[in-house]
């Protein structure tokens, strides 16, 4: 294995995995840290961890036991991957998790690039920017879990760790790969060990990733991985093997539990031409919601049966208040595991989830332990090959277009299926 990655969540593990995949990495993703070696062929392994909202002693907890677990399957470069919209609490993840893998590596020019212009994501200036919108106007400043209220990563970051924080601005970047690490040189020799590094476009992230052939530790979106296989290809060690990926036959389901703007969007135009069924907040909560009665209309349902309790901020806030954001956010996710269960378990062979929490809570009832990169239905989605009876598709709640469910459906289909790097 040549590059070990970490993620801080499913969604945005898998979206990382589809990137690397797509550049020509032979790559799987891992659900949670494994407890046998790798594959001999593996080129980049991504361990998804579900540590996103967690607190950062038990985010830097898990982090290096995936860490422990990269470097004795070899591996030469080290990713710890968040969210393209840097989702994290006031108490941080990302600068905890940050600065205890980068002691554990002895790495210095640590980048902090979550960009993904692919997706809309940018950041100059320092500030990171969702669209035209800077991020705590982009609607994230409602996000129940992980509300972001400040754009300027520079700051964040800061305030996460003790570690100073540098900045390599766009007028830098444009001048590609060699002035990227004239400058990262420069950051490092004023006594920063973070550096934002702003990027408006794939360009940008190409020349990131060539400028990080010989860093040992990158933090950062899915995006700036762009460039880093690459670097693997010139230096001799990727394969360029290419494996088969076939879809599924069988029947379908979606699951969402993500409230972000985007996917309340998904859902409503999915309603309009597809079955969907919107959960009871408190009677999951209470227990008076049954799981049976949910999986049987699922299974009488012709299409794309969509399960959702994804709701608007006024009424998560509610929800929060009467039972407080753990209880609601438990049992929700407790709900969802058993409901994937029982679906797989019922014949479903399709399965899509839409939400990073949702997701995590998804793998883990199904006990998912390692997937396989299959095509990619929306910029940072791919289909996941779970087991030879299921394929999965996790979306990041932000990600995909309008159609995204049907989308998925579609190429999930082993009528649809297409061969892929992997």
């Amino acid at each position: 294995m040549l590059l070990g990655c970490i993620g801080d969540d499913f969604t945005g593990s898998s979206d990382l995995a589809n990137t690397l995949a797509k550049q020509g990495m032979r790559t799987v993703l891992y659900s949670g840290v494994p407890t046998h070696a790798s594959d001999d062929t593996v080129e980049a392994g991504v361990v998804a961890l579900k540590s996103r909202s967690n607190a950062p002693e038990d985010a830097i907890k898990q982090s290096l036991q995936a860490l422990e677990w990269l470097r004795a399957q070899g591996c030469r470069q080290f990713f710890f991957k968040y969210c393209s919209t840097f989702d994290s609490t006031v108490e941080g993840n990302i600068g905890p998790v940050a600065e205890a893998l980068a002691a554990a590596l002895n790495a210095s020019k640590v980048i902090v690039c979550p960009a993904f212009p692919g997706t809309g994501r940018s950041i100059y200036q320092g500030h990171l920017f969702v669209n035209d919108q800077l991020l705590n106007e982009s609607g994230m400043q409602n996000h129940p879990i992980t509300p972001m209220t400040d754009a300027d990563l520079r700051r964040v970051m800061q305030a996460q760790c003790k570690a100073r924080v540098g900045h390599v601005a766009h007028t830098d970047v444009a001048s590609g790969a060699q002035r990227i690490r004239e400058k990262l040189a420069e950051q490092e020799k004023s006594g920063h060990l973070f550096m934002v590094v702003d990027a408006i476009n794939d360009d940008d992230l190409l020349e990131i990733g060539k400028a990080l052939s010989d860093v040992t530790l990158i933090t950062g979106g899915s995006g700036v991985a762009l460039g880093l296989p690459a670097n693997f290809v010139a230096s001799g060690d990727i394969s360029q093997s290419r494996n088969g990926w076939a879809g599924q036959a069988g029947p379908v389901a979606a699951l969402s539990g993500s409230c972000s703007i985007a996917t309340r969007n998904q859902i409503e135009v999915h309603a309009k031409n597809h079955p969907t069924y919107q959960l009871n907040a408190d009677e999951v909560i209470s227990g008076a919601q049954s799981i049976e009665s949910v999986v049987g209309w699922v299974l009488a349902q012709a299409g794309i049966p969509l399960v959702y309790s994804s709701a608007d901020p006024d009424d998560v806030a509610k929800t929060q208040a009467k039972h407080s954001q753990a209880v609601a956010s438990e049992s929700l996710e407790t709900f969802f595991a058993q409901l994937a269960q029982q679906l797989v378990g019922a014949g479903v062979t399709k399965l899509i989830s839409a939400g990073g929490e949702t997701s995590g809570a998804v793998v883990e009832g199904l006990n998912l332990t390692a997937l396989d990169i299959g095509p990619e239905i929306d910029p940072g989605v791919p289909a996941l090959r779970a087991s030879k009876d299921l394929v999965i598709a996790l979306k990041s709640g932000n990600f995909g277009a309008p159609d995204f469910f049907e989308k998925a459906a579609s190429l999930m289909n082993s009528s649809n299926a297409t061969d892929k790097k992997t």
